[in-house]
C-alpha cells in the first residue's frame, strides 16, 4: 500500500505511437522555412558535413525554397479541415487504430514539425504507458526515415529517469498484409477508372545513389515491394514500371527517375498510365502535388492521353486492416499480460 503522500502513479498501460515524416503548420513561407530548417538539418537526411552544408542551407536554400514550397503546400492544403493532408490522414489513422485496439492507448507524431515525438511520448508516459510500440509508417527501411525516428525516440528516452519499455515496428516492405492491402486498394481504384492503363508505374521516394553503396537497404526493399505488388496485381513485366521521385540537388539519385519515365512513355506508344506510390502510407505533398499535378502535366505534355494517380492506403479499410494487423502482431505478449 502506498503512503498517503506518495506521488500519484497512473495505472500501467500499453501505448502505440504511429509516426510519419511531417509537415509545416501552415502553407506560409515563414512557417515552411522553420519546418525545412529542422528537416534539412537532420544529419540522417543530408549526409554532408555540417561545416559544408549549413552555410548552403542557411545562406541559400532557406532564403529561396520556402516561398516556392509554401505555394506547393497551398495547392494541396486541406482547407476543409484546416491542416496538411499528411497530418489529417495520420490523425485519422491513429483514431481508427485506437478503435481497433481499445485496450491500448494510440497516438501519433511527426518526425519533423508538430505534433512532435518528444511531446507525444511525454503524453503517453503521463497517461501511464510503461510499454510503447513505435510504428514508423515507412514500409521500406532507410536511414533517412526509419532510423531517424529511432534516433529521436532514443534522444527523448535519454532524458527520462523512468523509461518505458520499447518496441519498434520493423520494415514491412514484403509483408503479406501490406502487399495484399496495396493490391486490394489498387484494384478497386483502377476498376473505377474510365480507361484501362497501358502501364502501372510504382513510384517511390528517391534517395541519393550513394546511400545504396553505403549499405542502405531502401532500394532493395522498394524493388521487392514493386515486384510483389506486380505479381499480386497479375500484371506482366511489360505492363509495370518502377521509378523514384523527389530528387534534390545535383548528385545522382536512385534511378529511373519518375519525371524522366513519364516523359519517355508516350514515345514508347504508352499513352495511358496509372501511378501508385507504395512507399507512402498517407497522401502528402510528394503524392498530391508532385505526382498527381506535376506528373500529370509532364505525361500529357509528352503526348500521354490518360493519367491517374492511385491514392495511398491512407485511412481506408484495406490500409487500416493492415496497420491493425501489424500492430497486433508487434504487441503480442504485452497485451496478454494485461499491462
Amino acid at each position: 500500500m502506498q503512503p498517503a503522500d506518495h506521488p500519484r502513479i497512473a495505472d500501467a498501460r500499453i501505448g502505440v505511437l504511429i509516426v510519419n515524416l511531417g509537415s509545416p503548420d501552415a502553407p506560409e513561407a515563414s512557417v515552411v522555412k522553420r519546418y525545412l530548417k529542422e528537416f534539412l538539418s537532420d544529419r540522417r537526411v543530408v549526409e554532408i558535413p555540417a561545416l559544408l552544408w549549413q552555410p548552403i542551407l542557411r545562406g541559400i536554400i532557406l532564403n529561396t525554397r520556402p516561398a516556392k514550397s509554401a505555394a506547393l503546400y497551398a495547392s494541396i492544403w486541406d482547407r476543409e479541415r484546416g491542416d496538411s493532408p499528411l497530418r489529417v490522414i495520420t490523425g485519422d489513422q491513429a483514431g481508427l487504430l485506437q478503435a481497433a485496439l481499445p485496450d491500448v492507448t494510440v497516438d501519433f507524431a511527426m518526425r519533423y514539425g508538430n505534433p512532435s515525438i518528444p511531446e507525444r511520448l511525454a503524453a503517453l508516459k503521463a497517461a501511464g504507458c510503461t510499454r510503447i510500440l513505435v510504428m514508423p509508417l515507412y514500409p521500406q527501411y532507410s536511414a533517412a526515415t526509419t532510423a531517424t525516428v529511432v534516433d529521436k525516440v532514443g534522444a527523448v528516452l535519454k532524458d527520462m529517469r523512468w523509461q518505458p519499455a520499447l518496441r519498434v515496428l520493423p520494415p514491412y516492405h514484403d509483408d503479406p498484409l501490406y502487399i495484399s492491402a496495396l493490391a486490394q486498394d489498387a484494384r478497386a481504384e483502377m476498376a473505377a477508372l474510365d480507361f484501362t492503363p497501358d502501364v502501372v508505374v510504382a513510384s517511390f521516394h528517391g534517395m541519393p545513389e550513394r546511400t545504396l553503396h553505403l549499405g542502405d537497404p531502401y532500394h532493395c526493399h522498394a524493388q521487392k515491394t514493386a515486384r510483389l505488388l506486380r505479381e499480386a496485381l497479375g500484371v506482366g513485366e511489360a505492363g509495370f514500371r518502377t521509378a523514384f521521385q523527389s530528387r534534390f540537388g545535383k548528385a545522382e539519385w536512385l534511378k529511373p527517375y519518375l519525371d524522366k519515365t513519364l516523359q519517355s512513355l508516350p514515345g514508347e506508344g504508352i499513352r495511358k498510365v496509372a501511378v501508385i506510390a507504395p512507399g507512402f502510407s498517407a497522401d502528402c505533398i510528394e503524392t498530391l502535388e508532385e505526382i498527381a499535378i506535376q506528373g500529370r502535366e509532364t505525361f500529357f505534355h509528352a503526348g500521354g492521353t490518360h493519367f491517374a494517380y492511385l491514392r495511398c492506403l491512407n485511412a481506408g479499410t484495406a490500409g487500416m486492416q493492415m496497420l491493425s494487423g501489424l500492430a497486433a502482431r508487434e504487441l503480442a505478449g504485452w497485451r496478454e499480460s494485461g499491462h
